[in-house]
């Protein structure tokens, strides 16, 4: 199946929103929407994809009504979620986790780019395995940019398989969060400031807290 949502932000009005597939988006509250499952997705094969517009002066945040379920399908292992974020006001995207089940692999990448008045706050929780699972995967990578230029190129991977995949005690939960402009803010793990503005903060553990 494939999934399609278009969230468009524009000032003084409410957001414009187009869904086709499996997932659907309602708005909330004046500048809220959250993403709801209209159908069971992502199976291995799915492909959902996502596209925010924050046009300059608008403010919207994007949640989601519960965690995303990556479950393994009767032909492949993987899905995968696109996410293309294009910012010149105020977006807060913090969707709830992602967690893999089984033996399912699940695949994001998002794309930023950053208009001259552009903010944002990008969060991304993964969690491999439900209870006394852990032979799944994940793979996310983040590819943005300002005006100015690039702001940052990152990946990530967990599971079975992954670069991080150890016998005596591999991660099987992340937390990423850029922002932009800010430079710093208080959270778990590692913080660190880029060199064209804004800060990535990272947590890596067995468990979501």
């Amino acid at each position: 199946m494939i999934s399609e949502v278009l969230i468009v932000a524009s000032p003084g009005r409410a957001p414009r929103i187009e869904c086709l597939g499996g997932v659907a988006g309602r708005r909330t509250e004046a500048d809220t929407v959250h993403l709801v499952s209209a159908a069971a997705t992502p199976l291995g094969g799915d492909t959902m994809r996502f596209r925010v517009v924050v046009e300059a002066g608008a403010v919207l945040r994007v949640r989601s009504a519960a965690a995303t379920m990556a479950m393994p399908g009767t032909v492949t292992m993987e899905s995968r979620a696109h996410w293309d974020l294009e910012v010149d006001g105020l977006l807060d995207l913090d969707p709830q986790p992602t967690i893999v089940a089984g033996a399912a692999r699940h695949v994001t990448s998002t794309r930023l780019t950053l208009g001259d008045q552009g903010r944002v706050r990008v969060r991304e929780r993964v969690q491999i395995g439900r209870s006394n699972e852990r032979q799944g995967f994940w793979s996310g990578s983040v590819h943005a940019d300002t005006d100015g230029g690039p702001l940052l190129r990152h990946r990530v991977e967990l599971g079975a398989g992954s670069v991080t995949d150890d016998e005596l005690g591999a991660p099987r939960a992340c937390v990423s969060e850029l922002r932009y402009p800010e430079a710093t803010f208080e959270a778990k793990g590692t913080t660190l400031e880029l060199a064209a503005g804004g800060c990535l903060a990272t947590w890596q553990g067995d468990r979501l807290l």
